[in-house]
């Protein structure tokens, strides 16, 4: 072995992280370089990451923070970005350990696994609330600012003694913050969100903080979980708040705790289950599962226990559609703004239109709204004719029902 280079790392490893690290993009870190910046000198770029890497040499530059409104409107979310060199070396090592793990997490883990999905987690949820009464809704406080080091390191260990992966992730883990305001923060504890390496170094923690300890101690409790998101199906109020106790202690022991408002108690209610309680619904994931009207085979109305498009959601996406101030681009054709907007929609459209698409029909109405204002604004014939207006977008959206992704008929949307 080369002794100036005593980890054996292999270039192509760098190469390979580098392109899964391009296909995500992404914001510069601390640097201000950018991918397409990084990619002016790649070649030096990639053989300095893999010479640092392989030598032992390699020391991550601070995490740069931001805030993200949180989905409710309610305050900000902290998101940290490492620089594009940093994600790079993050991928190398997640490369190394994803396939390693991946064999060992639990089948009702799906956040941020490769092949899992967010609707694989949303469907399975929904059929049990079907099947379990009543459901906890867990809230981990602070998840991912409050994960214990030791800890973390214990569980790595337990499952490679690759010393150039423990070497970095330690590294990574201690790695310091830099404010918004540019000052540097040290950390002690936590594992930045939006890191690379992160969601891994997440789901192995609480693979043995929850997913294990649960199918030790409770087989008989189905979840869900997806990274810290987690929901439990009972069978009775008493099992439901026996394991709430169960967790709080459970967590503790790992230097976690349960949000005390958060974490709730909820009735699965629909048109077979009686009685009246205070929790009958909760959000997951961008959903919010409650009683719902809803049609059996036969085409007769029934109370189901069904998710649709959160409240948090359907704001946070009105919220978005205001900041594009349609209405005042009278510059732009509305082919123009189809073109501008059409991602964004489509997104909503395929994540929101999975369960009880007519939900986010309601809030995408929005979208039609600011359409008809700015369309008043545009055309002389159609100002102060609100019902005139309406007449030609719906005539537009006859002839181009693809032009906008939420016009797109219902039948046509994968559920």
């Amino acid at each position: 072995m080369d002794k100036a280079r005593p980890f054996c790392i292999e270039k192509r490893e760098v190469w390979e992280a580098f392109k899964r690290i391009k296909a995500h993009q992404g914001a510069a870190g601390v640097d201000g370089q950018s991918i397409a910046e990084f990619e002016e000198d790649l070649s030096n770029n990639l053989y300095r990451i893999w010479s640092r890497m392989s030598s032992g040499s390699y020391f991550p530059p601070a995490v740069l923070r931001v805030e993200i409104p949180k989905d409710n409107g309610a305050g900000v979310r902290p998101l940290g970005i490492p620089t594009v060199s940093d994600r790079i070396a993050q991928m190398v090592v997640k490369r190394y350990l994803e396939p390693k793990l991946e064999e060992l997490f639990h089948n009702d883990s799906y956040g941020y696994r490769p092949s899992r999905s967010a609707h694989e987690a949303l469907y399975v949820a929904r059929s049990r609330c079907w099947k379990y009464d009543w459901v906890l809704d867990l809230d981990i406080k602070g998840f991912f600012d409050n994960i214990d080091w030791t800890l973390m390191m214990k569980a790595v260990r337990h499952h490679t003694d690759c010393k150039w992966v423990l070497l970095y992730i330690e590294r990574w883990l201690q790695a310091p913050v830099s404010m918004p305001d540019g000052t540097l923060v040290s950390r002690e504890k936590g594992t930045p969100q939006g890191s690379v390496v992160s969601p891994v170094l997440a789901n192995l923690f609480l693979h043995y903080a929850f997913d294990t300890w649960m199918s030790r101690k409770h087989p008989d409790i189905p979840f869900e979980r997806y990274a810290d998101d987690v929901i439990c199906h009972c069978r009775s109020e008493t099992q439901a708040r026996l394991l709430r106790e169960a967790l709080e202690v459970r967590l503790a022991t790992c230097k976690l705790e349960l949000h005390p408002q958060k974490t709730k108690i909820v009735y699965c209610k629909d048109a077979n289950r009686r009685g009246s309680y205070p929790a009958h619904e909760f959000d997951f994931l961008g959903y919010t599962f409650r009683p719902r009207r809803s049609k059996n085979r036969s085409g007769r109305l029934f109370t189901s226990f069904a998710p649709a498009v959160s409240n948090k959601a359907a704001k946070a996406m009105r919220q978005r559609m205001r900041g594009w101030r349609i209405q005042r681009r009278t510059d732009l054709d509305l082919d123009d703004i189809a073109q501008q907007i059409q991602p964004v929609v489509r997104g909503w459209v395929q994540y929101y239109a999975k369960f009880y698409p007519s939900a986010l029909r309601c809030a995408l109405r929005t979208l039609d709204h600011f359409l008809v204002r700015w369309a008043q604004r545009k055309y002389k014939r159609l100002r102060g004719h609100t019902k005139r207006t309406w007449g030609w977008l719906k005539s537009i959206r006859a002839r181009q029902p693809d032009l906008f992704a939420h016009w797109v008929p219902v039948s046509t949307v994968e559920r």
